[in-house]
């Protein structure tokens, strides 16, 4: 990722000055990621309240750093208190309005698990060698101190942003986004206009270099073979639903493969995957012949191949066994996500982000694409180029998750040069 033009870039002179205010707020940071780790965002879907009393409190501090006005796109949501799911924005004015560079971090977090496994209190922030303790400290509050002390940074500074600055504080993206940024840009189809630069810090590498454009289709299948059930001493009084199971999964892994080899260097790993994993428990006992079995594949398909393609072989091959073994077989997909559009490596946003990155991190930036799903996708799907950003360890919904403070500041800083390209 060579070439960027030097409007990207931001003066040495003032890259200085913005480091250095930012590292004057290093206690302050630790100090916001400490009040929102204590206030609990766990989502209705998974046992909690919502992010109320969180997005609360961020309303306040914003208005009280004079940071500009918060705008409410409230989702209606009767599970949680007091009824209602927060989404806030946060405009800033720049030299010229467009395009708008708009930062989404979301509000919820995910429960903290077994408790046990955790060496500190999930809620309470823990600051040891570096680093920040507490669920929701990588995902995704380190994105939330970062983007709103890149702002503070600029402020304190008196600078004035190149062009506008959205930041987005969205709730629900722990279980589906239905009353998060789906809402919001339901609400307000013109917020986010297709030519802006968007920036998820929901996603990243130890280095800060990866920068994500790009995903693959996701397709869960679920395999139902019906036989009949028997004692395992009289298998002739059976059909034996495991067996033909077995022999589909070996087709299904063989064939699928077989049929789409083709790689795109843009993701790692290259290729599309197609992975057996889930099985059912069907019958309780070892000697029974089952006469359900059912089991799931993970597919995690190239952009370039046709989701329904996929479904046709699927569907082949477990006629090719129905018939040979006697059984019926049916098919579903619980979850069927046709991959986004990618955001071009060469878009603005994945040049200029990778220019920041660049002059802050002193990594070579890579662009490239992943197996999984961000909420990146929501943007490319409404035809706004976006990319997902940020320096993690990735141990999100993990036991002892944590941000380590020296990322947090470094994304401020990256941020903080998006704000100010070209100055």
């Amino acid at each position: 990722m060579k070439g960027q033009a030097p409007a990207y870039s931001v003066s040495p002179a003032l890259s200085d000055r913005l480091r250095w205010r930012i590292e004057g707020l290093r206690n302050a940071m630790v100090g916001l990621m400490a009040d929102i780790t204590a206030l609990s965002a766990v989502g209705p879907d998974n046992g909690g309240g919502g992010e109320w009393e969180r997005s609360r409190y961020l309303t306040e501090f914003i208005e009280s750093l004079r940071l500009g006005p918060v705008a409410h796109f409230d989702s209606p949501d009767t599970r949680a208190f007091p009824g209602m799911r927060p989404n806030l924005a946060l405009r800033i004015e720049g030299y010229e309005p467009s395009p708008t560079v708009w930062v989404m971090a979301h509000l919820d977090t995910v429960p903290p698990g077994e408790e046990s496994l955790w060496s500190t209190p999930p809620f309470q922030a823990v600051v040891e060698d570096g680093r920040i303790y507490g669920r929701g400290t990588e995902d995704n509050q380190q994105a939330i101190v970062s983007m709103l002390c890149a702002v503070r940074a600029l402020a304190d500074e008196q600078l004035r942003p190149t062009t506008d600055v959205g930041l987005l504080f969205v709730a629900d993206e722990e279980t589906g986004n239905t009353h998060g940024i789906e809402h919001v840009l339901t609400v307000e189809p013109d917020l986010v206009r297709p030519e802006d630069l968007v920036v998820v810090p929901d996603f990243g590498s130890p280095d800060g270099a990866f920068i994500e454009v790009a995903e693959k289709s996701i397709l869960h299948c679920r395999v139902t073979v019906r036989g009949r059930q028997a004692h395992a001493a009289m298998p002739h009084a059976g059909t034996n639903a495991h067996r033909a199971a077995a022999h589909l999964t070996v087709r299904l892994d063989e064939r699928l493969h077989e049929r789409f080899p083709c790689e795109d260097p843009l993701f790692f790993p290259p290729a599309s995957t197609f992975e057996p994993t889930k099985r059912e428990a069907t019958v309780p006992n070892v000697n029974t012949i089952p006469g359900v079995d059912m089991f799931y594949f993970d597919c995690r398909i190239l952009p370039s191949l046709d989701v329904e393609d996929v479904k046709a072989v699927i569907g082949d091959e477990a006629g090719v066994v129905a018939d040979e073994f006697q059984v019926d077989i049916d098919i579903s997909y619980p979850t069927a996500e046709v991959a986004a559009p990618p955001t071009p490596v060469d878009a603005p946003i994945t040049m200029i982000l990778a220019e920041a990155v660049r002059q802050v991190r002193g990594v070579e930036p890579k662009a490239g694409g992943i197996g999984g799903g961000t909420v990146a996708a929501l943007f490319r799907r409404r035809g706004i180029p976006a990319v997902a950003w940020s320096t993690m360890d990735d141990v999100a919904h993990q036991p002892n998750e944590y941000c380590i403070i020296d990322n947090m500041l470094h994304d401020a800083l990256v941020f903080a040069h998006l704000f100010v390209r070209g100055q």
